[in-house]
Parts: C-alpha cells; structure tokens; sequence
C-alpha cells in the first residue's frame, strides 16, 4: 500500500507551512484552531481589529480586502502557500491572478471563490449550466428593473443581494407596496454595494438542510474523493441561522437526491475542502438554494456531533489529509445574540448553562457587539433532536450578555 506524502514544518520557522484566512470571524477562528493542531502558521486578515480568529492565529492584518492593491501587498509580504477567503469583501480578481502565477493556491480555487462569492454566478452555474432545479430567478440592476422582475416572479417572493450572507440586505416581500423599500434594503444592507440583487420565488418546502460536502485526496491514490456529513436541519430568521440540529430526517430517496445535486456542484467548482451545499427539500424532492466554499455558519453543530468537526475535516482537506465525516451523537446548536449596541460586553451564567455535561459553549470574542449580532453558540447533545434543539435553547438563553 502507497501513500501520498503530506510535509508540513514548523511555525514561525523558514520551514513554515503558511496559511493566509482572508476574513477573520467565528469560523474562521475555529479554523485557524484545527490548523494549528496540524503545525501550520496561520495569518489572519479582516477590516476591523481583535477579529475572533485574529486572537489565536500567529499574525493578524487589518485591511480593506476589497480594495486589490491593498490585498496584493498582504499576500506579497506573507507569502503564504494557501490562501482562504472567508468572506465576500475581497477583490476576488487578485485571487485569481495569483492562483494563474502559481504563487499560492486558493481553497478551494479561485473559480470556486469567484462564483460563489457572488449569487448570479453561482446559480447560473448551477441552474443554467449544470440544470439543477432551483426556485424560479431573476436578476435586477435598477429600481425599475427590479420592479418588473418582482411582478414577473410573483408574490410572495425573496429578495437578496447578489454580495451578501448572515440574512444581510434580504427581504421577503408579499406585495408590490414593499418593492421600494426592500429594494433601498437590499443597497444599504449587502457585504458590498454592487447595486444588484437576485428576486426568487417561495418554494413549497417541508424543511431546509445543510449538507456538508467534503472533496479530500484519497490517501493512496491522490485522487479526490467526495463524501458527505449527515445532513443539518436549521431554522432561519430574517436569512440568519438561529439554530441547527444533526441529523436532520428524511426519506432515501431525498438523500440520495441531495447527495447528486451536492456532488455536481461541489465538482463543477473544483478544488478541496469542505462546501456547505444550502438545500429545499419536500418529500422525495430536492431543490439546490446556495453553496459556500467554507465552513457553515449551521455546521457549528458538528462541534458536538462529529468525530471530526466541520472545521477540522476543512483544514484536513485542504492539507490534502484523511478525513473522516462520521458522526457519534445527535446534537444542536443555538445561537447567542448581544441584544445590545455596544462595546466591551461581559458574559455571565456559564456555570449554569455548563451545568448540564451534554452541553458546551463557544463565546466568539467579538470585539463589539449589535443586537442581531452573533456574540456565541451553545450546542447539546441527546437521545433525539428535539431534546437536544430544547436543550441548545436553553443553555444559550442561560448566558446573559451584559453591558459594562
């Protein structure tokens, strides 16, 4: 039996094996944490200071990662051999230009960045090229075009920005006397102004899932090898996950269907890691929603439910290691908003919400805090996911967020 071989050195050593995360948040931060496990030097970049991966990674950048000189400048001093971007704020053209000179790789490429990063080119891809069924679409660049594709998708419908995540800029409209409004929404609220959104129509839907999609090298032969986590069910407020439970129940023949949709698009982008593949289903069928290249905001839940989290089978993946996507309990998360505008935030009522040995907590270290901000998640685990969803509620409403 051959195996690849996989050489990693040691941080802050000529020898390092570097990575640059290109956004710094919650998920990013658990990322930088499974890296370090394996002895990679980690760079962490964002907008704003003390960003939560910024406080454990070896180095940390504070930038506009959409402007391209500024991006450049960073990746020429670090050096890095992987670079991952994190969040849609980045000049998305510079990725491509380094990965085509061969001077860092991009997880998990830079057309899977490219498309992804922004809504029209991943559902044209995967609607329009790869024929996978979607909610019906249109894409408006104007307030007048927007009212027409509005009118022509029909009420009640969703509206996004084509830049956006976390629910940011989204709205659901059910008449024509909220299209002005959603449309000034959607400009103001979107991670970068581009002056475009997607309308989508309401499908009939029992449940959404996320299903965790991870392209990872075959130890032996090298070749990527496509396997799935079981699939998350979660409940959404505003287009933000409140909270996610796994396994997520559903009939075969759903899986199997979620499995090829997931399978053809993960594909179609290339590359290795982990892909949180955003899914509609109703009985036997399946409608593909959204794909992010990342970690997902759901898969926190994998924390508690996973031999190997969400976060360690991504930096496994992306070093090009085994991985392994079983699962060992039933588990949920709930997250734990600020309520509050403001700085310097103190949490308190951990010992009661610990008090419990099936639950645990993540407090994200943000350095300032808004009412619908995520601050933290709680996770449980149960016998079953409604037991373990009552008992992730519970623990996360225990930690009470307080101004100083």
């Amino acid at each position: 039996m051959i195996y690849m071989s996989v050489t990693i050195g040691t941080p802050l050593q000529a020898s390092a094996f570097k990575v640059l995360l290109l956004g710094s948040g919650e998920l990013g931060k658990e990322v930088v944490i499974s890296l370090q496990r394996l002895g990679v030097e980690v760079h962490a970049a964002d907008r704003y200071d003390h960003a939560p991966a910024m406080q454990v990674a070896h180095y940390s950048y504070t930038l506009n990662m959409a402007d391209a000189e500024e991006l450049k400048q960073l990746i020429q001093q670090v050096k890095p051999n992987l670079i991952i971007p994190e969040i849609e704020a980045i000049a998305t053209e510079v990725l491509v230009e380094i990965e085509e000179q061969n001077i860092a790789t991009v997880i998990p490429s830079a057309k899977a960045v490219n498309l992804t990063m922004n809504r029209e080119g991943i559902r044209r891809l995967a609607a329009e090229e790869l024929g996978l069924p979607t909610s019906a679409y249109r894409f408006a660049d104007s307030l007048e075009s927007f009212r027409a594709a509005c009118d022509d998708i029909g009420y009640p419908n969703f509206v996004k920005p084509v830049m956006s995540s976390s629910g940011k800029g989204q709205s659901r409209l059910k008449s024509f006397d909220e299209v002005d409004a959603a449309w000034e929404y959607a400009q103001t609220g979107g991670r970068v102004n581009q002056g475009k959104v997607i309308v989508e129509s309401q499908i009939d839907f029992d449940f959404e899932i996320t299903l965790l999609t991870v392209r990872a090298k075959n130890a032996e032969t090298g070749e990527i090898k496509t396997q799935y986590c079981d699939p998350i069910g979660h409940r959404q407020d505003a287009g933000d996950y409140v909270e996610s439970w796994q396994p997520q129940a559903m009939t075969p023949a759903a899986l199997e269907e979620s499995k090829r949709i997931a399978h053809k698009v993960t594909a179609a982008l290339g590359g290795c890691g982990i892909f949180g593949v955003e899914l509609f289903v109703k009985g036997d069928k399946v409608w593909f929603s959204e794909v992010s290249p990342r970690p997902h905001d759901t898969g926190l839940v994998t924390l508690a439910s996973q031999f190997q989290s969400e976060f360690e089978l991504h930096a496994r993946a992306i070093l090009g290691l085994p991985v392994n996507t079983t699962r060992h309990s039933v588990a949920a998360s709930a997250v734990i908003y600020a309520g509050v505008d403001d700085r310097n935030l103190s949490f308190s009522g951990l010992n009661l919400a610990l008090s419990n040995p099936d639950t645990d907590l993540r407090l994200f270290g943000k350095p300032e805090g808004f009412k619908r901000r995520r601050m933290g998640v709680a996770t449980a685990r149960a016998e079953t996911t409604d037991q373990a969803r009552e008992l992730a509620l519970r623990t996360a409403t225990q930690v009470s967020v307080q101004q100083n």
